[in-house]
């Protein structure tokens, strides 16, 4: 089964049409969203094609490959424009024997990690930082930001697949990777 990991869209309508193009790219089952889907925060500058609506069209095009968490910079205001359940401040998804822990990353974070085993992941958005680590015998996680990356990082989305994880950029290329030990 393999996973998409998209996160901090912050509205950019122009980002997004890009992750959708590696959405049919990569052909992933699902779509795991990590948060700030549609405002730009008060921190933040507008993103190119900054335009909340049309990524809420664009997204409920594919709300049935969709799980989401919200983010920092969501409110529910936002969910009446999407057809999906985003609300929640972490869900847990069970893949290939594993557990993944999936939230934003402005409560929990790999900083401050949840209760969880050793080998189990824990993915989280917010800080437009990709992640690929292993902390205390636990994977951590980012995939960096799709609109609005930081430290010199190229615009990135994460995919989880035959037990590694790789960050990508939007011209093919592995950012960081991590292969998980059975």
């Amino acid at each position: 089964m393999k996973l998409m990991f998209i996160s901090d869209i912050h509205g950019s309508a122009y980002w997004l049409d890009k992750a959708i193009e590696k959405v049919k790219e990569e052909k992933p089952d699902q779509i795991v969203m990590l948060g700030d889907f549609m405002y730009h925060g008060p921190r933040n500058p507008l993103p190119e094609g900054y335009n909340p609506a049309m990524v809420a069209e664009t997204l409920n095009q594919y709300k049935q490959q969709i799980v989401a968490v919200r983010g920092n910079c969501d409110a529910e205001v936002d969910q009446m424009l999407l057809e999906f359940p985003m609300m929640a401040d972490y869900t847990v998804i069970l893949h290939e024997g594993r557990r993944i822990y999936v939230t934003h990353g402005h409560g929990f974070n790999i900083e401050q990690l949840p209760p969880l085993q050793e080998s189990d992941i824990f993915i989280q958005g917010h800080t437009h930082v990709p992640v690929a680590d292993i902390k205390d015998g636990i994977y951590v996680l980012n995939p960096g930001s799709i609109s609005l990356p930081k430290e010199n990082y190229p615009n990135s989305y994460g995919i989880i697949e035959n037990g590694s994880f790789f960050v990508k950029d939007f011209e093919g290329g592995v950012i960081k990777s991590v292969t998980f030990t059975s």
